[in-house]
């Protein structure tokens, strides 16, 4: 077992599982605060795509991120800057 990815026990990351759960979550926000309307599928991926989107830029801000609410609030942003990315590029 990892040191890193033990979220069961102490929490310090997040698996697989529940990074696709924060991801549905954190598209389904950034959906209702960007004012758009997609499916279940284009949430899961702007979500996850804003979680790794959100992680980077904590980690160039130096803010630790671990954690189910941490994560998802870093996924949240970062999917609303992805949203809004798209949205420019649409030209929606």
């Amino acid at each position: 077992m990892e040191a890193d990815t033990y979220a069961a026990l102490n929490q310090p990351g997040v698996g697989w599982f529940t990074m696709i759960i924060i991801g549905l979550l954190a598209g389904y926000i950034a959906e209702k605060v960007t004012d758009s309307d997609h499916g279940l599928f284009a949430n899961l991926l702007f979500g996850l795509i804003g979680a790794f989107l959100g992680k980077y830029l904590a980690e160039m801000a130096a803010i630790p991120v671990f954690g189910f609410f941490r994560t998802l609030i870093a996924a949240t942003v970062g999917a609303i800057i992805v949203l809004f990315l798209w949205r420019k590029i649409r030209g929606r």
